[in-house]
């Protein structure tokens, strides 16, 4: 009789064991056939993509044409409200010295845009269970001279390093190293074990924007895949997004990083040149478009990339907001408060691109500015902002309690 009891038990545990792994395996396999593309996505991609000119929103023509003659923006941008492009344009010099002009397609360098992408790559290896947010940078590089710095920490801007561009450059000028050829996030690892620069600060003391961070998520993201940094995104974000015009790009691997817009350095008598510091990515590193910029939006939005939770997270602020309403999440910079729209956004800022991709989730309205002159005329947006009835997203605009004005920018 209890042997009878016994057998009956262990078949019913056997069996609940198989229908809870019948249900993992059904819901990973669903998760999984969501990121696939189809014929639809396609067409549903190439309407919301599509731009008649003459159709086109006036006073954004205007006020676009105005900031570049007056402010002199130089670049493509583009204004989308509900999947609907209310006004796009390529607006200046691609290569000035060769005369080159912009077009809507223009591949730009998304400086520290980039880091969206790795905070989304981060999260989506969390859904993995591939890693944890509260993951020590230890477990993956155990020669790491800092304690206490985890994922999350370095998501967030709190882990307190010091930033390695800086580091870096100054060894490599002292040392007389060859500054063309570029050096790799497990290049930059490595002299950071070697040298053990002092950190900025205690690890989750304050927050410190630097690029470090990003360049350390990236290392980890290579570490945890086996793939490079470039094969992850390819496979995991660019490609389940139908970002077709969107790559990554590092002198490691390209002595000329094969696009067409150069960026301009205050004046158009200096263009930047590439150097080993576009060696690293994660921090930066990623090329893309106007149009692909709208289609990253859209699969952040519709779940395929990220779970509902995972972005959720990754949008609440980890800091202590400049100005009340300005704040830094997991990856993404954010403008809220209450009563206000919810804004997730991020300015890039590198070799003479200066960029602005901001997506008020609430009018859902997605506004792009990608610059290659460096110049301040991103910092005359306030018209537009007010034109689409959002947040004006300068924290010069606003007063309130936090950190001071402009100590966190890129």
């Amino acid at each position: 009789m209890k042997f009878r009891l016994f057998t009956l038990a262990f078949a019913l545990t056997i069996l609940s064991l198989s229908s809870c792994t019948s249900k993992e395996e059904k819901a990973k396999k669903a998760a999984a056939d969501q990121k696939v593309r189809t014929k639809e996505d396609d067409k549903a991609d190439s309407l919301l993509i599509a731009y008649d000119p003459k159709k086109g929103d006036q006073w954004i023509a205007d006020f676009v044409q105005n900031l570049h003659k007056k402010s002199g923006f130089n670049g493509n941008m583009l204004v989308a409200r509900k999947g609907k492009i209310l006004y796009e344009k390529a607006i200046g010099w691609a290569d000035y010295l060769h005369r080159d002009s912009l077009k809507i397609n223009s591949e730009f360098e998304l400086a520290s845009i980039t880091k969206t992408f790795t905070g989304v790559a981060i999260m989506q290896l969390v859904e993995a269970g591939k890693l944890k947010l509260t993951d020590n940078v230890k477990k993956f590089y155990p020669n790491f001279p800092y304690d206490g710095i985890t994922v999350e920490l370095l998501l967030s801007h709190r882990s307190g390093m010091m930033n390695y561009v800086y580091f870096i450059d100054d060894i490599w000028r002292k040392e007389k190293r060859d500054m063309k050829k570029g050096v790799s996030n497990q290049d930059v690892m490595n002299v950071i074990a070697d040298k053990k620069p002092n950190p900025y600060t205690k690890p989750n003391k304050v927050f410190h924007y630097n690029n470090s961070n990003f360049m350390v998520l990236g290392a980890i993201i290579e570490k945890v895949t086996g793939k490079t940094y470039a094969e992850y995104m390819m496979e995991h974000v660019f490609k389940p997004a139908g970002m077709k015009h969107t790559h990554v790009y590092s002198t490691t691997v390209y002595p000329k990083i094969p696009v067409d817009v150069v960026g301009h350095d205050r004046t158009w008598r200096y263009s930047v040149v590439q150097n080993f510091l576009d060696g690293p990515v994660g921090d930066k590193g990623i090329y893309s478009t106007l149009h692909d910029l709208v289609l990253y939006d859209k699969y952040l939005k519709n779940g395929r990339l990220l779970s509902k939770k995972s972005l959720d997270s990754a949008y609440v602020g980890r800091n202590k907001a400049v100005n009340g309403h300005f704040n830094y999440g997991y990856g993404w910079r954010m403008f809220d408060g209450k009563g206000m729209d919810k804004v997730v956004y991020h300015t890039g800022w590198w070799h003479g691109f200066r960029h602005i991709y901001i997506r008020d989730l609430d009018k859902d309205i997605v506004v792009i500015f990608l610059g290659n002159l460096t110049n301040g005329s991103l910092m005359h947006l306030d018209e537009l902002f007010k034109y689409l009835k959002m947040p004006i997203i300068r924290k010069g605009a606003y007063t309130g309690a936090g950190s001071l004005p402009g100590s966190d920018e890129d």
